[in-house]
């Protein structure tokens, strides 16, 4: 019981840290899962984590969401950019291909590629801003790219940021798209997977509460920090953080 909680703490934090980065969050909790044996990962585990940052993303733009009169033409877009994820994703999860993707493999190939287009897309200038330029047409373009994101190491906070910025979006712009977009995102998996959760032992609820928690708390203060960060700085460290993982993963399977 004690390895399971401390198990969970570890991927709590990984999930929280890594969901709204451009690093992706499933590449990591599939990765440290699979290299140091964790007997509590699982994909209602993954669930669980994920539901507690769509709690905090929620949280936090809670006045935006709940303005809706203000924000009412944002908050249809978010919905209409996130269609073709929970399509896809639906698919994906039905006919288990979700389960062919969490190979670490692919996780390897897509955290270097998807590293290096970061790279250049951060590139671009900007001269767009959501209030003004956000519409249906681009927000769908947005979002037909962020179903790559359900193969492990993509990131989708790194592709929807990525594609964003080729669009010509600031940073901080390009980022507020992709945790707007992670709140339908987050929610269609959660929902999707709901009878999972449900009618499981005592011992699983209360992994499940622990790791829904720490996800909340941690992808809270991790979105609060990197909209300060992206003021003042460039993607690079990201980029760079991409390839240096990469590298540590090739030589783990080719060697």
């Amino acid at each position: 019981m004690l390895i399971n909680i401390i198990e969970i703490i570890i991927l709590s934090l990984i999930q929280g840290i890594s969901e709204f980065l451009p690093i992706s969050s499933s590449a990591h909790l599939i990765v440290i899962s699979s290299l140091y044996e964790f007997k509590a990962s699982s994909l209602l585990i993954d669930i669980s984590l994920h539901l507690g940052s769509l709690l905090a993303i929620i949280f936090f733009f809670r006045n935006e969401l709940l303005d809706i009169k203000n924000n009412q033409k944002l908050l249809l877009l978010m919905i209409f950019g996130s269609v073709p994820l929970i399509v896809v994703g639906y698919i994906l999860y039905k006919t288990e291909m979700i389960y062919f993707l969490r190979d670490i493999k692919i996780i390897a190939w897509t955290t270097l590629i998807f590293g290096i287009i970061l790279y250049f897309a951060d590139k671009c200038r900007f001269d767009k801003k959501i209030s003004s330029n956000l519409d249906l047409k681009t927000i769908l373009y947005i979002g037909l790219f962020q179903t790559l994101a359900l193969i492990p190491g993509v990131s989708r906070a790194g592709i929807t940021i990525t594609v964003s910025r080729f669009l010509r979006f600031n940073r901080f712009d390009s980022s507020k798209i992709s945790f707007l977009l992670a709140i339908p995102a987050l929610a269609g998996a959660s929902v999707l997977s709901l009878k999972d959760i449900m009618g499981q032992s005592f011992e699983i609820n209360y992994l499940i509460l622990i790791a829904i928690t720490l996800s909340f708390l941690s992808s809270y203060f991790t979105v609060k920090f990197f909209l300060k960060f992206i003021n003042k700085f460039s993607l690079n460290i990201f980029v760079i953080y991409r390839i240096v993982v990469a590298i540590i993963l090739f030589l783990i399977i080719y060697n």
